[in-house]
């Protein structure tokens, strides 16, 4: 079921409505009963699969937490990672290692095509196999206790907003909100609601205004050159922003009509001074799962430097691996990786590099970013290696340059052209007011009348300019 579609905006205030109407001692199961029919709408077969993963996580944090010995606790430890790993790589990796292996036998000579695999990927899978490992690791560290109530655990693995696409949450924060159910609040509720109407703003009136154009030319990169490709990119950098942190506010202002606070996702992160803040911004949830469980365990940065390097660079290349099976996203993982090491090279001192004015840092990070995409949105590096090579074909005559660019990618008429404008002038300011406060929170004082009026009002307008048809995906649900 997509967020943007009308079984979801039927599906959601038939829960919201439930879940305040039914004791709260029975919420859990308001909660639990809505997101596995949220979560097998998108195949029957996904709620076995998903109860499978919470009940060996539950059983084996049980184990873990009743275990004294330290070799035994270990054991079921590294059995319940090995089992969610493996299902995670055969669901996500076998047709990428099946690949492999054909090109090594072609080279050998021996025959192509030996192995093929089609595997469906289950929706959200990486993000609810991370979940539970991570809740299991922390009850090996003695972080959290287990949860004995095999129920509520299975709601907080399932819990609809953040089921699909994330935030990835720590079972410290979201299971105590999903047992203890607080009282509604209608400041937290309307703020959830304008979070929400923000998310599709940036989900239907940008992203998908961005995305025909951006599709239409890494589906078919070589008949394009020049600024067609540079724009393609530029826009792809906004719209997998937009359709992210989108599914995120979205994600998080649907968590507020019940009463629980998910973790902020994204946090302005194209206003970043460094690649290193980029990530402290980005896909946050996920970056500090990669840091508490993969890169502090290795050794962080209380290492050698050449140790400190090697993790850097292991941590991103996972992280590129996490998001797809293809080497692209190995490059672009690498790509981060890189930067990072350098930047730790060069400014061994945080103090360093600030008499850059921070308008250039802004702008560095973000060409960078922008470049990086073209790994991570390109079909393959073939595609990849060709847009990049030919971004300045044709730049000695500026004019043409641009304005080839522009009709090429079939973006001629001043209405679509408005629209992406509009949009991404008002992203722009509400990223920069947003980075020293909640813009969302702060507007919530006012006359109820009025904010409702307002929310109408801004719901409708999403309706009517947004593109009609059917609704896109998520671009993080193939992850």
């Amino acid at each position: 079921m997509l967020f943007n579609s009308l079984d979801y905006l039927i599906f959601l205030p038939v829960v919201f409505t439930l879940y305040w109407l039914v004791k709260k001692e029975y919420r859990w199961l308001v909660i639990l009963i809505a997101s596995y029919y949220f979560y097998m709408c998108s195949g029957p077969v996904y709620g076995l699969l998903i109860l499978g993963i919470t009940s060996v996580t539950y059983v084996s944090a049980r184990l873990i937490n009743r275990s004294s010995g330290v070799k035994k606790r270990r054991l079921i430890l590294s059995l319940t990672v090995a089992v969610c790993i493996c299902i995670l790589v055969y669901f996500k990796y076998m047709g990428f290692f099946g690949d492999i292996v054909n090109s090594v036998f072609s080279l050998t000579g021996i025959g192509h095509d030996l192995i093929t695999l089609k595997i469906v990927l289950p929706v959200g899978i990486s993000f609810y196999t991370f979940q539970t490992m991570s809740y299991v690791i922390d009850v090996y560290r003695g972080s959290v206790d287990a949860e004995k109530h095999f129920g509520k655990y299975a709601a907080f693995v399932s819990f609809f907003p953040q089921l699909v696409a994330g935030p990835i949450e720590r079972s410290s924060n979201l299971l105590p909100q999903i047992k203890s159910s607080a009282n509604f609040s209608y400041d937290q509720a309307i703020s959830g609601v304008k979070l929400i109407l923000w998310g599709y703003f940036k989900k239907l009136l940008i992203a998908d205004f961005l995305s025909p154009f951006v599709q239409k030319v890494y589906d078919g990169p070589y008949i394009y050159e020049g600024f067609a490709l540079v724009l393609a990119t530029l826009f792809f950098s906004f719209q997998i922003y937009c359709d992210f942190s989108g599914y995120s506010d979205i994600a998080i202002g649907t968590a507020r009509l019940f009463g629980i606070e998910l973790m902020t996702n994204f946090r302005s992160p194209y206003l970043s001074k460094s690649v290193k803040e980029f990530w402290n911004r980005w896909h946050i949830s996920l970056s500090t799962w990669f840091k508490d469980y993969i890169y502090i365990p290795l050794g962080g940065n209380r290492v050698s430097r050449p140790r400190h390097c090697l993790n850097l660079m292991i941590t991103f290349i996972v992280s590129g691996l996490w998001h797809g099976a293809n080497w692209t996203f190995v490059i672009w993982g690498f790509i981060h990786g890189l930067a990072q090491i350098i930047e730790s090279l060069i400014h061994k001192d945080d103090n360093k590099g600030r008499s850059v004015p921070s308008v250039l840092r802004i702008a560095g990070v973000f060409v960078f970013t922008t470049f990086a995409w073209v790994f991570f949105v390109a079909h393959s590096l073939e595609d990849a290696i060709y847009v990049i090579t030919h971004f300045l074909n044709g730049i000695t005559s500026p004019v043409n340059y641009i304005v080839n660019g522009f009709t090429s990618i079939g973006l001629d008429n001043v209405y679509s052209v408005a629209v992406i404008i509009t949009g991404l002038v008002l992203l722009t300011v509400y990223d920069r007011l947003s980075v020293r406060e909640d813009i969302i929170k702060r507007t919530g004082h006012k006359n109820p009348v009025i904010q409702w009026i307002v929310c109408i009002i801004i719901g409708l307008l999403i309706v009517f300019i947004s593109q009609k048809g059917v609704p896109a995906e998520f671009i993080y649900f193939q992850f």
